[in-house]
C-alpha cells in the first residue's frame, strides 16, 4: 500500500479534502483509501465499476464525497450498506471506522457478481477485518443478522430501498440514504409507518453538487 509518487496530487486532494470535512486521518487510512481508489481505477477498466475514468474525478466524486458523510455513522455496530456495487460509502465507511469506531462491522450486499467479486479483493488487499461481502439480493437476505444502520449511495428510491430491506433493520435502528438533490418527491412516497427523522446537506470538497444525508426511522 505504498504511495507512489505519480499518486501525489491525489494524496494532497485527499489530505485538503479530509482537513476541509474536520476528518483527522492517519497515514494508513490515507494509504488505505489511496489504494482503495487505485482499484477501483484498474478493475474499473475491465469490470465497469464507475462511469468516471479519470483518478481525479474518482477522489472528489467518490472518494471525499463518502467521506463527506461517515461521521453520520459514528456509534454503529452494525452496517449494511445496500447495492454497495464499487464499495460506496461502504469500503470508505470501513477504512475510516477500522480507526475512529473500532466496534463498526460493514455487510455489503450487492446482486452483480463481478461487484462483489472487486469487494472481495478490496477486503484482502486492504486487510479490511471489519468488513462482509455478500452476492445476493437484499430482500432475499435472511434475517439472522439485524443491523442498526442500513444505508446506500444512490441505489434506488426510498421506498424501494425501505420495502426490500427493512427485515434487516433492527427495533430502533435506522436509515442513512445518501442523496444528491433534496429528494422532496420520495421523501413525500414514502411507505406508511415511516418518518424522516433528519435531512443533513453535505458540503463534498471539490465538488460543485448538492449532497444530502436522508435519516430515516420507523414511527414509534
Amino acid at each position: 500500500m505504498s504511495i507512489t509518487a505519480d499518486q501525489n496530487p491525489l494524496t494532497q486532494t485527499l489530505k485538503d479534502g479530509a482537513a476541509e470535512l474536520g476528518l483527522h486521518l492517519s497515514e494508513r487510512q490515507l494509504s488505505r483509501l489511496l489504494a482503495y481508489q487505485a482499484l477501483l481505477a484498474k478493475w474499473n477498466k475491465v469490470y465497469n465499476l464507475t462511469a468516471l475514468r479519470d483518478p481525479a474525478q474518482m477522489m472528489t466524486h467518490h472518494l471525499l464525497d463518502s467521506l463527506a458523510a461517515v461521521s453520520a455513522f459514528a456509534g454503529a455496530q452494525r452496517v449494511l450498506d445496500v447495492g454497495a456495487g464499487g464499495g460506496l460509502p461502504g469500503i470508505v465507511l470501513a477504512i475510516w471506522a477500522a480507526e475512529a469506531e473500532p466496534q463498526m462491522s460493514i455487510t455489503l450486499v450487492d446482486t452483480v457478481q463481478k461487484k462483489t467479486a472487486f469487494l472481495t479483493q478490496v477486503k484482502a488487499e486492504l486487510q479490511l477485518r471489519n468488513v462482509s461481502v455478500v452476492h445476493a439480493r437484499v430482500e432475499q437476505l435472511p434475517v439472522e443478522q439485524q443491523y442498526d444502520v442500513i444505508t446506500s449511495r444512490a441505489f434506488a428510491e426510498l421506498n424501494d430501498f425501505i420495502d426490500w430491506s427493512n427485515h434487516l433493520l433492527q427495533e430502533g435502528g435506522k436509515y442513512i440514504a445518501l442523496k444528491g438533490i433534496m429528494p422532496q418527491q420520495e421523501i413525500d412516497r414514502l411507505p406508511p409507518g415511516w418518518n424522516v427523522n433528519k435531512v443533513q446537506a453535505l458540503h463534498v470538497p471539490g465538488l460543485d453538487a448538492e449532497r444530502h444525508l436522508i435519516f430515516l426511522e420507523r414511527k414509534s
